[in-house]
């Protein structure tokens, strides 16, 4: 339940976004970034996350390591075209991801007309 507003400003400094960092009513805090630069593969942006994350200053580390969830999520608006699509994570990556103690997440979104 610590303070991630300062954790926040160093994602910041790295190029990350924050979406929002809240203080929850439950107690808890919440957090979502995005990458300010995005690539057209999750790999790439993912693997500049990583990069702050594994360059986190020893008392920023512990923030990290003190958060429950710790997730990168790929979105993707599904629409009505392609059919189908390819994209991969590489296992470097997926590597790095478990060594910072966080998981994988996709979400899929309908297409805008479905949502009503």
């Amino acid at each position: 339940m610590q303070d991630l507003t300062t954790l926040a400003s160093v994602f910041e400094a790295g190029g990350l976004a924050f979406l929002h960092v809240t203080h929850g009513e439950d107690g808890f805090w919440y957090a979502t970034f995005e990458m300010e630069d995005t690539f057209e593969e999750p790999d790439g942006n993912i693997q500049a996350m990583l990069e702050v994350i594994e360059s986190l200053a020893p008392e920023h580390k512990q923030i990290w390591s003190g958060c429950d969830l710790k997730e990168f999520n790929i979105g993707y608006d599904c629409g009505d075209e392609p059919w189908a699509f390819n994209q991969s994570l590489s296992s470097k990556v997926l590597s790095r991801i478990a060594t910072a103690a966080a998981s994988l997440r996709w979400t899929l979104y309908p297409a805008r007309s479905e949502i009503t």
